[in-house]
């Protein structure tokens, strides 16, 4: 009886492409059903690596299923879409591949295909039947992941397929306009603009709209996008009442902070609806000393207080966030009680906090000292 082969070896044929010594290989083993550690065949290799040869190979001599699935529940043809490999997509939709099989979290190999800019891959998959208006496990179906990846033209040819295509929202409320202007496809929001009819400021299951999408991940000419060609609101709130402005505190986006306060006009201390805080408390939470600058720059209050009268000292010190609190003291925010009677320095744990606070007082007494 042979021996079985190797199957590590196996695959890294194919991955190289070299077809004789496979052949020669599985000769000698006598089959070539051997699975790798991810229950890949050795069909899931050459598609994934676009060896053609190899898999017409595999499929015509040994008679390899082409509806194996691995762990993940992935097809080879699953594996050929997502890489883009347009010669393996056509072999194993010509020899019959379901072509709208699922893996995990019910992906297809349509949907697979949109994560790359491959428009021909997607045309071959659609013209064998592929549904462009299935849903993965979140809600996504094709036209909402080729947004994400922002190629126009796909976007372009999925409508042209599919009209409807564009009328979907993820298990979280969030369209496929969310997604572009989160990822700054500046290219996929002017088709989605045109061709679809979203309003002007669709909201997911948070409150968040494409705008605030745009702003809190730095996408300025996105923004400007929809401001210019969707009306969008600039002071929105979220479902916990933030603003655009409060969005970019989190993320650190000081650009996109300049430009609501100096282009847009949005007052610097505006406040949220519900916790009152303002984008120097957000950006004090986060522990972006850069954005305090910038917001402190433009004018912000830096004594400004919140709802339970907390300082934006307190929230620096609640998130250990020692640079920012050595910057807010140096910039001369002082220590005060909250609704509580806590001081910020109350809410200190790290030494490294602490010792801001202790170089504070040594300053303020050698300046008193020199007085």
């Amino acid at each position: 009886m042979a021996a079985p082969a190797d199957p590590r070896r196996l695959c890294r044929l194919v991955q190289e492409g070299r077809l004789c010594a496979l052949r020669e290989e599985l000769r000698a083993a006598g089959r070539a059903g051997c699975a790798g550690p991810a229950r890949d065949t050795l069909l899931h290799c050459a598609a994934r690596h676009g060896r053609r040869e190899i898999l017409a190979y595999l499929v015509e001599a040994w008679d390899l299923d082409i509806e194996a699935a691995n762990r993940d529940y992935k097809r080879p043809l699953h594996e050929a879409a997502s890489m883009g490999h347009r010669d393996c997509v056509r072999y194993l939709l010509g020899r019959g591949a379901a072509v709208d099989c699922l893996k995990k979290a019910d992906w297809t190999p349509l949907m697979m295909a949109c994560t790359r800019r491959n428009l021909e891959v997607v045309q071959d998959l659609v013209e064998h039947g592929a549904n462009p208006l299935l849903k993965n496990k979140d809600g996504w179906n094709s036209f909402h992941i080729a947004s994400r990846e922002g190629d126009p033209l796909i976007l372009q040819y999925l409508l042209a397929v599919c009209p409807a295509a564009w009328k979907t929202e993820s298990k979280i409320g969030r369209t496929p306009l969310h997604t572009a202007a989160m990822h700054g496809c500046s290219e996929a929001v002017e088709v989605l603009l045109q061709r679809c009819q979203y309003e002007p400021d669709c909201r997911d299951k948070c409150g968040l709209t494409p705008f605030m999408d745009a702003i809190q991940c730095g996408h300025i000419d996105v923004a400007r996008l929809l401001l210019e060609k969707h009306k969008a609101c600039v002071s929105a709130e979220d479902s916990l009442g933030a603003q655009a402005i409060h969005r970019a505190a989190v993320t650190g986006q000081n650009e996109a902070v300049q430009f609501l306060v100096s282009e847009l006009g949005i007052n610097v201390d505006v406040r949220a609806a519900s916790t009152h805080l303002t984008a120097l408390h957000y950006a004090a939470k986060e522990g972006h000393v850069s954005t305090i600058q910038t917001l402190l720059s433009l004018g912000a209050d830096i004594n400004a207080k919140d709802e339970r009268n907390r300082s934006a000292l307190h929230l620096a010190c609640a998130g250990q966030h020692a640079a920012c609190v050595k910057f807010l003291l140096c910039s001369g925010l002082e220590d005060s009680l909250d609704m509580t009677g806590t001081l910020a320095q109350q809410l200190t744990r790290s030494p490294d906090v602490l010792q801001c606070f202790n170089h504070s007082a040594t300053a303020e007494g050698v300046s008193r000292g020199k007085q």
